[in-house]
């Protein structure tokens, strides 16, 4: 599915987010920090729309993804201090201890074990090593998150048919947003999984959570 839509990939995320997913990237940009040649994982990373941002910041980033087709359209623009590699959430192909940084944006929501996936990240973390993950939330307020949920249900994909040739890819966007636990029940699994000092804070009222950890030293 990701194959397929790879092509106008950030261009669809651009126009369905109203530009805010910008923001939300420059946030998560801070959040890594991996300046002074800081090594960092940024797992589903797709196009590297995210790894380019941390490489300007200083760091060296690997650029992995389970989705080849994201990888060869990203793989086009190279950079210095950025690679591209093929790999699984659930066995990553990395040594343990491997990255000073690992970090994923809205992609926890598609692997098929959550739990697996962020054990994974640990074990190739260093200890006291950081985790940042951002991903689609919920809106704290009931009657805002149940609008947001009728803009996922009908707006959403009803723009994406117009944008793309697989709109159906974005019927499963709106799926997975409103299938995905909240933010409490996310760190929890993340501090289950053997992360500490878990933290979060919500993105443009809850659209988008930012939750932090790290391993233990």
């Amino acid at each position: 599915m990701f194959d397929r839509v790879a092509e106008r990939y950030d261009l669809l995320n651009d126009a369905l987010s109203l530009g805010m997913d910008h923001r939300w990237r420059r946030a998560v940009a801070r959040a890594v920090d991996g300046g002074s040649g800081q090594l960092v994982l940024d797992l589903a990373a797709g196009t590297g729309t995210s790894s380019r941002a941390f490489v300007r910041r200083g760091a060296r980033c690997v650029a992995c993804d389970f989705s080849l087709g994201m990888l060869s359209v990203g793989a086009r623009k190279p950079a210095a201090g950025l690679a591209f590699v093929g790999g699984d959430a659930l066995v990553l192909p990395f040594r343990n201890e491997a990255f000073d940084v690992v970090t994923i944006s809205f992609g926890l929501r598609n692997v098929a074990d959550t739990g697996q996936a962020l054990r994974e990240l640990l074990r190739v973390t260093r200890p006291g090593g950081r985790l940042v993950i951002c991903e689609f939330s919920h809106l704290p307020v009931h009657r805002l998150n149940d609008l947001y949920e009728r803009y996922l249900a009908g707006v959403l994909p009803a723009v994406a048919s117009r944008l793309s040739r697989n709109a159906e890819a974005y019927d499963y966007l709106a799926e997975s947003i409103r299938d995905w636990p909240a933010q409490q029940v996310l760190a929890g699994q993340i501090a289950a999984a053997g992360w500490s000092g878990v933290s979060w804070r919500n993105l443009t009222l809850g659209v988008v959570a930012l939750h932090e950890a790290r391993r233990p030293g």
